[in-house]
């Protein structure tokens, strides 16, 4: 074997390798340690999350509409005796 086909060799070795590293999911953080990428787990953990962030804008949103409302002081004050009648009742 000549060093050109054992250059070659080597070449299509580490190729291989990468394509498989890429097809089952390993990937490789700053600091050079492997971890999967398509772990059943990792994705019920970003759907929850996701769900969580998606709660939150919502509730910002309403936040900010109470604060800039126009005529937000006897709307909160009508609002908060609706839920306090609904709570009584």
């Amino acid at each position: 074997m000549n060093p050109f086909e054992m250059v070659l060799g080597i070449i299509i070795v580490v190729t291989i390798g990468s394509i498989l590293k890429a097809r089952y999911g390993v990937r490789k953080d700053a600091m050079g340690n492997e971890y999967h990428v398509n772990d059943t787990a990792t994705a019920a953990d970003n759907a929850r999350l996701r769900d969580e962030i998606r709660a939150l804008k919502e509730r910002v949103q309403v936040l900010e509409r109470v604060v800039t409302d126009n005529e937000s002081g006897a709307r909160i004050d009508r609002e908060i005796e609706k839920l306090r009648d609904k709570n009584s009742v």
